[in-house]
């Protein structure tokens, strides 16, 4: 039997585990236990890696989410199987329409019955078959613990802002719920690997019950094509820090290549606590968010989900909705409705409005006998205490409201706790007046969006309601601040669900609003609505998928780290590691060699660290060879390189990024850019002084050529805000002066234009050039963005006769990370060593070969 299984987590990075190609199989049906599956038909089956080229090529998606978009029924006629439909609700099956008719659509998710093991080798094929659908077959156990435990009773109400503060309120993280989270994961994981084709499919994975999905999918296929939607909140880092595994889920979405959000604000949240807790920043450029991840940009999408018009206007048109908004018209006549439709759980804020409405009544007696508000509450999806306090709650508020203010033939507050039909609940939209919307929290909330477009109606309901279809139709929202969709309704009363007074007063207000103002209010919302509906959502992620992919094919890719650390590494298939072997063997047959060297982050790891006596003896070595030409290229000033080089002789050095540069120690320093003068600092400092005093932890270096405003010290995410506001302001104040303002790692730079790095090395490769010295050897190597200067030069000066036809460059940088240089090492630990390699291989040919009049050309350099 072949098995996949990665119950281990430490398993993840094996890299064992076997591939089978999609053509010419059928697919595994049964998955009896977490993450062992049963086995593949041994037809064509084969190990192909990530890379190898697929047999497949038309476009397809796999969308995976929680549960599959159907309804199973057993049998009504008393044999054994079941029927299964199409759930027409789900929302997965629903954004298949914005996504072309020329899309295969595959979903891969759980059943919301549970399914016998004997049957379930019929259910999966009979499902395959029939709906394109992949069943995950989860031990019911294993589904308690994952669902009901981990999700429901932690990771959702955390997401929502609600602390584990004690084991009544969220309950106590609890490492076994987190276990089968994660076996969870890795059976949808298996679910998906059955079914695609690697280099041609896409991958939609949807909610926080699949969070670690793609760390799997992205071992198993490095480049796979994949987008993550989130369709709860995501909240502020305080609150998400608090998570023990807080971690491994960023980690995980962040092996995605497009992570969706409904709002900004979930948006800002997840990017913040990235920065905070990761380390990993974002830029926005051209209208684009992005992480840069290891070379891999990972977008981010903004753009809440619409709501399906076609089904919608379908269950108008219905005689069954046509009769029960007759009916309700009848029952209600001479009342104005409020409605409200939430789920019975503790973040919909139903006993909040109820309490508001309540003071409404209060507050104003002549609206008694006139208004009255339905309340349509729907099953609780979840369990638990919680969930039975706000029923009980819900029920004694409604039943004190009724022995204030109820009497015979007006009763104030009608709850509906039991399951309508969607045609129902459609007809309760159409007969109220106002929707009321008061969650708490709630990551998107689609029952405005319903309400809008029953409030315009059909020409039969018009008829029905004896309306006149010519004048136009009206309604009126009253929403939380704290859902998803508030911020795409600009027509509708705002409000903080935990201020009474303010939701009774906005009862009020959306009651006596005028009527020409309510129709200006419905019909900005209803074109919004009509226009960004679930096939707009749908179609706009697909298109950002795709465009987030289209480098995929040309990076090369490997995987690092254990378990759910585990990252790959994407780069320019160029990019390679520099070993030690290779440039000592060019180095030992090249003549005539420049070595330009940077100092902060790739001679020495620590900021502001004096070099030890490894690195200056490695430095006196390689100064020591006649063939070498050695030099420090370094943002310091010229004074600090001074002290801290001064023992090693024939040493260039480079100061300020280049402003100042002295060739050796018998030598006196030079400017490379001639300044008349630096009256912009008087500019400058002012500026800089204001985001130092309101940013703690920030200060500024003055430097000959340049003032720094450094926030290495500051918080990474306030220091990180500060810095692109001051690189605009700076840009602004200094827009006609001639200076150059950069950002680099932790610091706002300003400098007089034309002075950088690569400024150094073209002068360097001159002088060589005018000597007739042409270098057949370079070796440049720095960590950062000043260095990629330095890079430049050198790789261009290949191909301008600045170096011998048969030079050897090598232009590396420290990490792996998107550069223009060609090589790279891990760290400064790699650069020693490997800079010692050289220093060994010089001190051996001095040895053994006398020495070379190239020293006295050199030395005249």
């Amino acid at each position: 039997m072949v098995s996949r299984s990665y119950s281990n987590l430490s398993d993840l990075t094996s890299g064992d585990s076997p591939a089978f190609s999609r053509r010419g199989k059928k697919l595994s049906r049964v998955a009896t236990v977490a993450g062992v599956l049963s086995e593949l038909d041994d037809e064509n089956r084969s190990n192909v890696g990530s890379d190898a080229p697929s047999s497949i090529s038309q476009e397809r998606m796999i969308i995976v989410g929680n549960q599959l978009p159907l309804r199973a029924h057993r049998r009504s006629d008393g044999e054994p199987g079941w029927n299964f439909s199409w759930d027409e609700d789900s929302l997965l099956l629903q954004l298949k329409d914005g996504l072309g008719e020329d899309v295969e659509v595959i979903y891969v998710g759980c059943l919301k019955e549970e399914i016998e093991p004997s049957e379930q080798d019929d259910v999966a094929q009979t499902l395959l078959e029939t709906f394109k659908c992949v069943p995950a077959f989860i031990p019911p156990e294993l589904f308690t613990k994952f669902y009901h435990g981990f999700c429901k009773q932690y990771l959702w109400p955390l997401f929502h802002y609600m602390l584990p503060l004690s084991p009544d309120l969220g309950g106590r993280f609890d490492r076994s719920l987190w276990q089968a989270y994660v076996s969870v994961n890795k059976i949808f994981a298996d679910k998906v690997m059955e079914v695609i084709t690697p280099d041609d499919d896409f991958v939609w994975v949807h909610d926080y019950h699949l969070m670690v999905l793609p760390t799997f999918l992205r071992k198993r296929f490095n480049r796979v094509k994949l987008g993550f939607f989130l369709h709860s909140p995501f909240p502020s880092s305080e609150i998400y820090r608090t998570l023990p595994v807080r971690n491994e889920l960023l980690r995980a979405l962040l092996n995605s290549d497009l992570i969706g959000f409904h709002t900004f604000d979930y948006a800002r949240h997840f990017l913040s606590c990235c920065s905070r807790m990761l380390g990993v920043s974002y830029q926005s450029k051209r209208g684009y968010i992005g992480l840069e991840y290891y070379g891999r940009t990972v977008s981010i999408k903004i753009l809440p989900v619409g709501i399906h018009m076609g089904q919608l206007h379908s269950v108008l048109d219905l005689p069954e909705t046509e009769a029960k908004v007759a009916e309700l018209q009848n029952k209600y006549e001479g009342q104005t409705v409020l409605l409200g439709v939430d789920d019975m759980d503790i973040f919909k804020g139903i006993s909040l409005k109820l309490l508001a409405f309540e003071q409404l009544l209060t507050q104003h007696p002549d609206m008694r006998g006139k208004i009255m508000l339905i309340q349509i509450a729907n099953p609780a999806r979840g369990r638990g205490k919680d969930v039975q306090e706000i029923q009980s709650e819900t029920y004694a508020t409604v039943n004190r409201i009724k022995q204030l203010f109820g009497r015979p033939g007006y009763d104030p507050v009608v709850l509906i706790d039991t399951s309508l039909h969607f045609y129902e609940r459609i007809a309760y939209y159409v007969i109220a007046e106002c929707c009321l919307v008061t969650a708490v929290r709630d990551g998107m909330n689609l029952i405005p969006y319903e309400y809008v477009v029953c409030r315009q109606g059909t020409d039969k309901l018009d008829k029905t309601l004896g309306l006149n279809p010519s004048v136009p139709k009206k309604s009126m929202l009253v929403v939380s601040e704290f859902i998803g969709c508030s911020p795409s309704l600009s027509g509708a009363i705002r409000v903080n669900p935990w201020n009474i007074d303010a939701v009774a007063e906005a009862m009020d207000s959306a009651l006596i609003i005028a009527d020409l103002e309510k129709q200006m209010r419905h019909d900005k919302h209803y074109k919004y609505v009509s226009s960004h509906d679930v096939a707009y959502w749908a179609h706009s992620f697909l298109q950002d998928l795709e465009r987030a992919c289209r480098d995929h094919v040309r990076r090369r890719c490997w995987g690092i780290g254990f378990g759910l650390g585990f990252r790959v590494i994407a780069l320019d298939p160029s990019f390679r590691k520099l070993t030690v072997e290779h440039i000592v063997s060019a180095y030992k047959r090249t003549k005539s060699r420049a070595i330009l060297l940077d100092y902060d982050g790739t001679m020495q790891s620590a900021v502001d660290t004096s070099p030890n006596a490894e690195a200056i003896g490695i430095l006196n070595k390689l100064c020591r060879d006649p063939k070498n030409f050695v030099f420090i290229v370094s943002g310091k000033n010229k004074e600090t390189l001074m002290r801290w080089f001064s023992s090693c002789e024939n040493l260039g050095m480079a100061a300020e990024h280049g402003y100042f540069v002295r060739p050796n120690d018998n030598m006196n320093w030079e400017t490379c850019v001639a300044v008349q003068d630096f009256y912009w600092k008087q500019i400058v400092e002012p500026v800089m002084q204001l985001y130092t005093e309101t940013t703690d932890g920030s200060f500024i270096e003055t430097k000959e050529s340049a003032l720094v405003w450094n926030y290495q010290l500051a918080d990474r995410d306030f220091g990180s805000c500060q810095a692109k506001e001051l690189l605009d302001h700076l840009e602004s104040v200094l827009a006609n002066e001639p200076v150059s303002v950069k950002s680099g790692q932790h610091i706002v730079e300003v400098k007089p234009q034309g002075v950088n790095k690569g400024l150094v090395a073209a002068q360097l490769l001159a002088t060589m050039r005018q000597k007739e010295v042409l270098p057949d050897f370079v070796l440049c190597i720095g960590d950062d963005r000043s260095d990629e200067d330095m890079f430049e030069v050198i790789m261009q000066a290949m191909t301008n006769e600045s170096l011998s036809p048969v030079a050897e460059v090598f232009a590396c940088t420290v990490g792996q990370k998107p550069s223009k240089a060609k090589y790279y090492l891990e760290n400064t630990s790699e650069i020693l060593r490997m800079l010692q390699g050289l220093a060994d291989a010089s001190e051996l040919l001095a040895k053994n070969v006398t020495q070379s009049p190239q020293r006295a050309v050199m030395d005249k350099l």
